[in-house]
């Protein structure tokens, strides 16, 4: 099995920054791409930003500018930075991993709120 864990997720004003992190755990070999999505109350699930394991990067266009997604060295980490922060950003993020062999997994989630 492999799990994915994320953290830094919490309550910030608009204008802030966050910095979220998820690891992922187990047995497999390898992860290729992974990615942030999130989920506000009362929408569907949306892409925030994913990057392979060759450091291309995509993000969606409320996003960019703001938001930088990275993976760590060790290549089983990644991060997102969330900069300039805005109300409507306030959503479940959830970290996603593509695993060699494996298929897609997700995080449980973590909760970032933005205030006026």
């Amino acid at each position: 099995q492999v799990q994915l864990v994320e953290s830094g997720g919490g309550l910030v004003q608009a204008g802030g920054s966050l910095r979220l992190s998820c690891a992922a755990s187990g047995s497999f070999i390898s992860l290729n791409s992974m990615g942030w999505y999130r989920q506000a109350p009362g929408k569907q699930r949306e892409l925030v930003a994913t990057i392979t394991s060759g450091g291309s990067r995509n993000y969606a266009d409320s996003v960019k500018g703001r938001f930088t997604i990275s993976r760590g060295n060790a290549k089983n980490t990644e991060y997102l930075q969330m900069n300039s922060l805005k109300p409507e950003d306030t959503a479940v993020y959830y970290c996603n991993a593509w695993v060699t062999l494996k298929g897609t997994y997700w995080g449980q989630g973590t909760q970032v709120t933005v205030s006026l």
